[in-house]
């Protein structure tokens, strides 16, 4: 974000996406807030955007510098988002849709790492059935 307002623009207009769907939807809204009001005090044009339809279009409709990932669980650290601010070609914070999908998937994150050789305590799965 501070590349935004190092880079000639006046007031960089920030989109925090927040709320969504996911069952740790409060928890967004009230972290979605929180960067909000850090963002203003840094100089940002802020506008706040509840993701609770799964619709990218009111983020399309402001046409901000940059989007601001604020969103948790599905729709928000999985992909889903990034890979509609990708299509929109809406710069966002975070990783890409491909890593957001496989860090929320904790089975496929740690075979990744043993792959990768990084050092992680072995596991084991267990399914509810």
């Amino acid at each position: 974000m501070q590349k935004l307002l190092n880079a000639g623009h006046t007031t960089p207009h920030i989109a925090v996406l927040m709320g969504g769907v996911s069952a740790e939807r409060n928890v967004s809204l009230k972290s979605g807030q929180a960067v909000a009001h850090a963002l203003k005090t840094k100089g940002f044009r802020v506008s706040v955007i509840d993701m609770k339809d799964r619709c990218i279009e009111p983020v399309e409709a402001l046409n901000p510098d940059a989007a601001f990932i604020a969103l948790h669980g599905e729709f928000g650290e999985d992909g889903q988002v990034q890979e509609l601010l990708e299509d929109a070609g809406i710069p966002y914070t975070g990783s890409g849709p491909l890593a957001s999908r496989i860090g929320m998937d904790k089975v496929i994150s740690k075979r990744a790492y043993l792959k990768s050789g990084v050092p992680t305590p072995s596991y084991s799965v267990c399914y509810r059935d």
